[in-house]
């Protein structure tokens, strides 16, 4: 009798171990659903990230108990912005056609470039084999002349406000 009723001791011991080991375990931290979610420490809980699926919850130990909350997903939002965006440019671009009337000879194909400001390259003599290299026009000298008075005057508006700050206002 002492046998038995040792092991039924043992058993409620153990027993009773396990429950209040198991209600311990289950308040000291989120269950991890067999290596489904990754923990992370973060402030007073925990980042929980769900290996199926990537979303990431907050954890966090209150009176009640564990609870998680979802964390909002930035990139679902944008990638809704995009998928919107995308439509209604599709959708305009449907009117836009629809609205353009035809005319008669107008093609979609790119027309071919000139450009007139366009110089001719270097020459070459015919008999010397020299090349010929164009001068520049009164227009382009006038144009660069134009501008180094420009950066001349800045320049020099520069050193006076420099030296002014340096003189405390004074020149």
């Amino acid at each position: 009798m002492p046998i038995a009723m040792s092991l039924s001791k043992v058993s409620l011991t153990f027993a009773a171990t396990v429950l209040l080991g198991g209600a311990a375990i289950a308040q000291s931290a989120p269950d991890t659903e067999n290596g489904r979610y990754a923990l992370s420490p973060a402030g007073d809980g925990y980042l929980r990230l769900d290996t199926r699926t990537g979303a990431v919850s907050n954890c966090t130990n209150s009176n009640t108990g564990w609870a998680c909350y979802a964390v909002p997903d930035e990139r679902a939002a944008m990638d809704a912005e995009i998928g919107r965006l995308q439509a209604d440019n599709d959708r305009l671009k449907t009117e836009l056609a629809a609205r353009e009337p035809t005319i008669p000879g107008k093609t979609d194909e790119a027309l071919p470039k000139s450009d007139q400001l366009k110089k001719p390259g270097p020459k070459t003599a015919e008999g010397d084999r020299k090349i010929e290299i164009p001068l520049p026009s009164d227009q382009d000298v006038d144009r660069v002349m134009s501008f180094l008075e420009r950066a001349w005057r800045r320049l020099v508006e520069m050193a006076n406000r420099v030296q002014r700050d340096v003189n405390g206002g004074k020149i």
